[in-house]
């Protein structure tokens, strides 16, 4: 395993990393969880992704059991908080009352004192943003985390942001980015490198569609995230026809090069110094083994070059909003 800086942190992450979304928040059992999570640690991998959110707080719980029979010092922890946590439609949101009552709740399910990294989620449009900025700083001033971070933000929201909180507010982005959803290379990058925040990419494998597996005009594997209706909920977001057919024109490049889908699909996220860790899902220990082989792997310029020619006009290649971003800013008056 390879490992680099997180943004302006003195945090060093995995290049590879796990995270839980629709996994460890019930859609696999939690023998399954436990056997992923150990090979993670066997790999290497050192960053773990979470949110209270999943599974309305299962997945911190189940990480909660596993993760505390390790040394503190030995992983780096992230969370996140905006997302509905009860049929409470006022239940979420940043608003600072929402924030210093679910980092508690984070802690105590994560059976921890402090996370490494607390993420807003979303932007949260309906609170002014000094409110959400102070109440993030706060958290980090009381000890229960150690760094901030923001998932699908616009640029806009995030230099506004900054103006507030100052240059070290942020450490961390979390945008979608895959082969197939490019979006945050238009605008996010650059933004983020001159501020000092590293960006730790969620579904590089674009929901598994770049592991080659799924066939066009087929029903999916048996076994498969595509398959399973726990974990197949957010296939819409990259899968189409289109896009499947196009992933089976990388698969041949792949084994050209000696190397797995998945470990292509990985080490051209990595390609990209902005980009600290991938952020991967498992339900089974060999899908973490395969993922870490992409650690440290470099791709020729004429693989790249022959990459973007196969995907040809497919990829989301525009900024666009990520699920659940909004636009918009409120300010205090």
């Amino acid at each position: 395993m390879r490992y680099r800086k997180l943004g302006n942190s003195d945090l060093q992450v995995s290049e590879i990393s796990l995270g839980s979304w629709l996994t460890y928040s019930g859609g696999v059992a939690a023998d399954a969880t436990r056997a992923c999570t150990e090979a993670a640690f066997d790999e290497g991998i050192n960053f773990f992704d979470t949110a209270n959110v999943y599974g309305r707080g299962a997945a911190e719980t189940a990480w909660g059991e596993i993760l505390s029979a390790h040394p503190r010092d030995s992983y780096v922890l992230a969370t996140k908080v905006w997302g509905q946590m009860s049929d409470d439609p006022a239940d979420s949101g940043l608003s600072p009352a929402q924030i210093a009552k679910q980092i508690d709740a984070s802690l105590t399910r994560l059976r921890t004192d402090y996370v490494d990294l607390y993420q807003a989620h979303r932007f949260d449009p309906a609170v002014p943003l000094e409110d959400t900025v102070e109440a993030l700083q706060r958290v980090v001033e009381q000890g229960k985390a150690r760094y901030l971070g923001f998932s699908e933000w616009t640029v806009e929201q995030i230099r506004t942001a900054i103006e507030i909180g100052g240059p070290d507010l942020f450490v961390s982005s979390q945008p979608q980015y895959s082969m197939l959803w490019q979006a945050p290379e238009v605008e996010l990058f650059d933004l983020c490198a001159k501020n000092g925040i590293s960006n730790i990419v969620w579904s590089p494998l674009a929901q598994g569609l770049l592991t080659g597996k799924y066939a066009p005009g087929r029903p999916a594997p048996s076994g498969t995230r595509f398959a399973s209706e726990a974990m197949g909920l957010a296939q819409g977001l990259v899968n189409s026809e289109a896009a499947a057919e196009a992933v089976q024109r990388l698969v041949p490049l792949a084994e050209g090069a000696g190397i797995s889908m998945p470990t292509l699909a990985l080490a051209w996220v990595l390609r990209r110094s902005e980009v600290a860790s991938a952020i991967t899902g498992a339900s089974r220990p060999e899908q973490v083994h395969a993922n870490s082989i992409a650690a440290g792997v470099s791709l020729s310029d004429e693989l790249l070059a022959a990459a973007d020619e196969a995907l040809g006009d497919i990829p989301v290649t525009e900024v666009t909003l990520g699920p659940n971003a909004q636009t918009g800013i409120k300010r205090r008056s």
